[in-house]
């Protein structure tokens, strides 16, 4: 005889829509470097940015963002500095270094290199 427990079969629509998709390693401190490559910006907006940019496939939450932001800055890549935000909120604003820059040249090369490879594995196998 076989029991199927069906409450574990049940998926919320929250748990569908929160889901977030798995992302390669390093992929997160790429979107983080080339967000910032034009503007300093608060956590907050930085991770706006990124949702909106595309299009709501990627929501990055603070539990992410603010380990990865802490990391960056850490290896030099970013600096912070306190600053004012449009809300009239203080918040710490983040900028790329020049080895920021340089990392995410790197980081993007690699990025299109795997992305190529990945490209070429869903096409032919």
């Amino acid at each position: 005889m076989l029991t199927v427990d069906t409450k574990a079969l049940i998926v919320s629509a929250v748990d569908i829509m929160t889901r977030i998709p798995d992302l390669l390693p390093g992929t997160l401190d790429l979107m983080i470097l080339r967000t910032l490559q034009r503007d300093a910006l608060h956590g907050w907006a930085i991770s706006e940015r990124i949702q909106e940019i595309s299009q709501d496939v990627l929501q990055i939450n603070q539990g992410s963002l603010y380990p990865a932001l802490h990391r960056l800055e850490h290896r030099g890549w970013i600096e912070a500095e306190w600053k004012v935000s449009e809300l009239g909120r203080r918040a710490k604003f983040y900028h790329l270094t020049s080895s920021g820059r340089r990392q995410l040249t790197v980081e993007a090369r690699e990025w299109e290199r795997m992305s190529n490879a990945i490209g070429r594995v869903m096409k032919l196998a």
